[in-house]
């Protein structure tokens, strides 16, 4: 909503307005299109009159009649290039959005060049938009991409970091955090745990939130924001969890489609990128080898298959494209009888949209088959997405090692040995093999013994593991308060219900054999438990020590002790390290 108001000059769209849209261009920086693509695709933004979206550090031609909207952050060198664009008087208007707050010395930058330009009439707009978050589902949103290791769990716990460092990665946690609460339109209370990169930031976010809200002539929560009616009620709570309360997590091997997609694909913002393979055609001797052609699919909201089963376990998506195939193929002939109608033989897709005409066969064959064959384009895109997470679960035995750190974090009783896992060649990379053994070492309740692990560690560089994860998780155990009591993980150990027998029928794709068919027991992971006890205001020793800030009350006296006594309606979880699909999930299951 907020990005469609700033396309629309900042103003919020009229509903049922017929008439044409303002044509313009706009302008991005790479953070302002990561925060876009996500959002809108082309159609949505060509519906609002954006008939040119350019980087704002390309070679970019003068179009003096058109308006142009600038999104990007308020950088020395954008700023320059933007003094620069005013002075070449490339636009007609110029209408300057900045992602995040800009500041005073750099607005008289703009402010001087304008005028140098003669320009100050055109520069229609300035905006500070407070969008500097990227959100990619509709309760899921990650603070950044492009510079996304400078606020990761690395940046945070290098063991060199200087406090300068530290004070910077802070302060652009904050100022996404405080961000997507200005666009939320509501003001968090805060929890956080004690002596952790998580009560840095919570100390942060509850000053600058404060300042915000006691300069009420200022205060960007007052009146007219776009969740204004939203929460007005009650207001959400903020839980921060610091990455350390958990590394189990993030290194498990994982079953659920979207996690999975994102653990072994290249999967970022929602676009996935796969190397198709070349065809098993033999070249002719001498030729060049074939080159893998890259494609990339964009997984969104609007994909309903997606959707469903993003959250599902492997094997039922599986069962699930394959239905969905053989559902489409029943329609198929329908299909190649409305295309007939249409007169419309072979795939030319691009002359459906154009013959809209009225007749009345046409009107009924127009409307249903762009609906079909916009199913097919789901059913393609699924099928080539699955097929190639089940080449990485089959060639690295990925259910294996899912069921067995399942087993490892449940404190179940293991049917093999993990110096077996590590040196069968078969099974994983090294990469695998050292997330298992590490997962093994974060949930032993004591270290295995010098001996032990020597053998490991052998076992492990045979393997072709790296041994620097081990060296630090191995401090970490010892620095950790929690190392007394590894974390629980409940005791629930998927159940393999057999192989798969349907989707085992020669008809299809997948050929599942030798994947166990593992179905998900349901328990709360850490963060989901710190959650649960915070909202539902559980007496829990994890959490009985959390700070608590509400940035609304005037200074009082900073307790744990919680005001309001009546459980949250609303809360907002940020893990200070990064969180992953896996927890994601594990919340949005806890939610249902």
């Amino acid at each position: 909503v907020a990005l469609k108001r700033m396309l629309n000059f900042n103003v919020p769209p009229v509903k049922n307005s017929t008439g044409e849209p303002v044509w313009k261009v706009l302008i991005y920086d790479r953070f302002g299109q990561d925060i876009i693509s996500p959002l809108l695709s082309v159609k949505e933004l060509r519906d609002m009159g954006i008939t040119l979206h350019l980087l704002l550090h390309s070679d970019r031609d003068a179009i003096p009649d058109v308006p142009a909207v600038y999104f990007v952050m308020p950088t020395e060198e954008n700023i320059d290039r933007m003094c620069q664009d005013l002075r070449n008087q490339l636009y007609e208007s110029y209408y300057l959005n900045f992602i995040s707050a800009i500041s005073r010395s750099k607005l008289e930058d703009i402010a001087n060049a304008a005028i140098g330009a003669n320009a100050v009439t055109q520069v229609a707009k300035v905006f500070d938009q407070y969008l500097n978050f990227i959100t990619l589902e509709d309760d899921m949103f990650v603070l950044c991409n492009q510079n996304k290791e400078l606020v990761s769990y690395r940046a945070i716990n290098r063991p060199d970091i200087t406090d300068t460092e530290m004070e910077t990665i802070m302060d652009t946690i904050v100022d996404s955090l405080f961000c997507f609460f200005v666009t939320l339109g509501a003001i968090p209370i805060i929890r956080c745990s004690r002596g952790t990169a998580a009560e840095m930031v919570a100390v942060k976010l509850d000053k600058k939130l404060r300042e915000n809200l006691r300069d009420a002539r200022n205060s960007l929560f007052t009146g007219d924001t776009l969740g204004a009616g939203q929460f007005s009620f009650q207001r959400p709570l903020l839980v921060l969890v610091d990455r350390n309360i958990d590394l189990a997590t993030p290194l498990h091997h994982t079953w659920t489609y979207q996690a999975l997609v994102h653990d072994v694909l290249d999967f970022h913002l929602n676009r996935v990128n796969l190397e198709e393979s070349a065809g098993t055609e033999s070249t002719p001797a001498g030729a060049r080898p074939k080159k893998k052609n890259k494609k990339s699919y964009d997984l969104t909201t609007s994909d309903k298959f997606w959707q469903k089963h993003k959250g599902s376990p492997f094997p039922e998506v599986a069962e699930s494209v394959q239905q969905e195939l053989e559902s489409y193929r029943a329609q198929e002939d329908e299909v190649k009888r409305l295309k007939s109608i249409m007169g419309i033989e072979g795939e030319d897709e691009g002359a459906i949209s154009m013959l809209s005409d009225n007749t009345a066969k046409l009107t009924s064959a127009v409307s249903s088959l762009p609906e079909l064959l916009e199913k097919k384009r789901l059913i393609d895109l699924h099928t080539n997405v699955a097929t190639a997470v089940l080449e990485h679960i089959k060639t690295r035995k990925l259910d294996v090692y899912f069921e067995y750190e399942e087993k490892i974090m449940s404190k179940s009783t293991l049917d093999k040995s993990l110096l077996d896992m590590i040196s069968d060649p078969d099974a994983g990379t090294p990469e695998d093999k050292m997330r298992l053994f590490l997962i093994y070492y974060i949930s032993s309740a004591q270290a295995p013994s010098e001996i032990d692990l020597e053998q490991y560690k052998k076992a492990l560089m045979d393997a072709g593991c790296n041994l620097a994860p081990l060296s630090y998780i191995k401090q970490w155990k010892a620095f950790t308060k929690m190392a007394s009591a590894p974390t629980s993980y409940g005791n629930a150990t998927p159940k393999p219900l057999g192989l798969f027998s349907r989707v085992m029928n020669t008809g299809s794709q997948f050929v599942m054999e030798g994947v166990k068919n593992l179905v998900l027991k349901q328990q709360n992971l850490p963060v989901t438990r710190i959650l649960d006890n915070l909202m539902e205001m559980k007496s829990n020793p994890e959490t009985d020590d959390y700070r608590y800030f509400d940035p609304k009350m005037l200074r009082g006296s900073d307790s744990s002790v919680p005001r309001n006594k009546n459980p949250f309606q609303e809360a907002i979880v940020f893990v200070v390290g990064g969180g992953n699909y896996i927890e994601y999930q594990n919340l949005i299951d806890y939610v249902k």
